[in-house]
């Protein structure tokens, strides 16, 4: 699972019919720290995810095992929102204080 902060929308009305009805978002992808990588990604949202948002996503065939992508041709899928980050008992984010 990787972190990525939500930059956008991606909206396609001609799309593989499997797609119809999934939501997709422009991801920037982040390090651990919440450092951008300068990577992008695009990802089906499984949980209802906004703009500026923290989120937890997986990319390959794991990004096929939520209910929602389960069969689907999908790469990535946001499975979390981030409501905090602790590493090595520093708390790297909190939703109510940086979000």
């Amino acid at each position: 699972m990787l972190l990525g902060r939500v930059v956008g929308t991606l909206v396609a009305t001609h799309k593989e019919p499997s797609l119809d009805g999934l939501k997709f978002l422009a991801l920037k992808q982040l390090d651990i720290d919440g450092n951008e990588t300068g990577g992008y990604r695009i990802a089906a949202d499984a949980v209802g995810a906004g703009i500026g948002e923290l989120v937890l996503y997986a990319t390959g065939s794991a990004a096929r095992q939520t209910e929602m992508t389960d069969g689907r041709p999908c790469d990535a899928v946001i499975m979390a929102i981030v409501d905090t980050l602790e590493v090595d008992g520093e708390l790297k984010y909190d939703k109510a204080r940086d979000g």
